[in-house]
């Protein structure tokens, strides 16, 4: 491999990036590490990938713990292997309390992909970032999507009703329940329930999995206000730990794709997409210039105002702002 560090140390990016674009493993991997540690060459690297990116079908896998989601995505690549498909997946996981990073480590669980050149998996930890994903995640789909990944496979940590960030971060995305658990459709229908495109109720092994289908099916009918044409989600029943019914997954996936491709739904959410990681990005970056106001005295001469009455938090905060504006 070329090495992407010069001789005074600092990192090539067209080089890394260049690497990426033909699939080298190490080369990937030091783009995402880049993207996780919010790297100084994080604007020079996006740049660089800007122009090979928006070719990956971007696939979201959510719903509460224990339903099978590692063991969902895994089968998932499996048959996107089967069919000759790059894959890319973004597992992302609770943060260690310890070391900040990735605490279970997807990867081991979906050992038997380690070996395929054609499979690329990355855990990702939330590091405290609600919603189930990771802050960095849409960073990260964008490098795995320049690298050539026809298929990108983004699985949250266990959700509830309202960590549902991956409906603004997918093209598609999946809601995995399973029969038995007790609270399956309690903790989907506030939340969960209206961001799935396709549901699928895994274990369906299980008593209780046909059951689950209709409940399903009632609770989707429930204040339906669609027009004729509107997607009206597809419910599959699987075994993944068998493969069973996952090529039904992949069907209902295509079939969704070519729904949105259809109706210009495709390029509308990536478009939402878009405009939500440029409003992320300037906002944390107007947090931290107003982070770095906290010991300027102007803050405290504001805060000494409101406690005396003299000014109101609304007019301070424009203060801030303002004075924010002119440093």
């Amino acid at each position: 491999m070329t090495e992407t560090v010069t001789a005074t140390g600092a990192v090539d990016v067209a080089e890394l990036v260049s690497q990426a674009r033909e699939g080298r493993p190490r080369a990937v991997a030091r783009l995402i590490s880049l993207v996780e540690g919010a790297s100084p060459l994080l604007r020079e690297v996006m740049a660089a990938l800007a122009p090979h990116t928006g070719h990956a079908y971007v696939v979201g896998l959510t719903g509460s713990p224990g339903v099978g989601k590692s063991t969902s995505t895994s089968a998932l690549v499996s048959a996107y292997r089967r069919a000759g498909k790059r894959v890319g997946v973004l597992a992302v996981d609770p943060s260690s309390p310890f070391s900040g990073g990735a605490l279970l480590g997807d990867r081991v669980r979906m050992g038997e992909h380690a070996s395929d050149p054609g499979v690329y998996i990355r855990s990702m930890a939330t590091r405290g970032h609600l919603g189930g994903l990771a802050w960095a995640a849409p960073q990260a789909v964008r490098v795995l999507d320049a690298a050539g990944c026809d298929v990108v496979l983004v699985e949250t940590v266990g959700v509830g009703q309202s960590e549902v960030e991956i409906a603004s971060q997918a093209d598609t995305t999946v809601v995995l329940l399973a029969p038995g658990m007790g609270d399956g459709i309690q903790a989907a229908k506030a939340g969960i329930l209206e961001v799935g495109d396709v549901f699928v109720v895994n274990k369906a092994d299980r008593d209780g999995a046909d059951a689950t289908v209709r409940e399903l099916n009632h609770m989707l009918g429930l204040g339906e206000a669609r027009a004729p044409g509107d997607w009206r989600p597809s419910i599959v029943k699987t075994v993944a730990a068998r493969g069973e019914g996952v090529d039904d997954v992949v069907a209902a996936l295509e079939k969704h794709h070519a729904w949105m491709e259809e109706h210009g739904e495709l390029a509308a959410r990536r478009t939402r997409r878009a405009a939500h990681e440029v409003e992320t990005i300037a906002l944390t970056a107007l947090r931290e210039r107003i982070g770095d106001l906290r010991g300027d005295r102007r803050l405290g001469a504001l805060a000494d105002r409101i406690v005396s009455g003299d000014l109101d938090p609304y007019t301070a905060a424009d203060e801030l702002i303002a004075g924010v504006k002119e440093a």
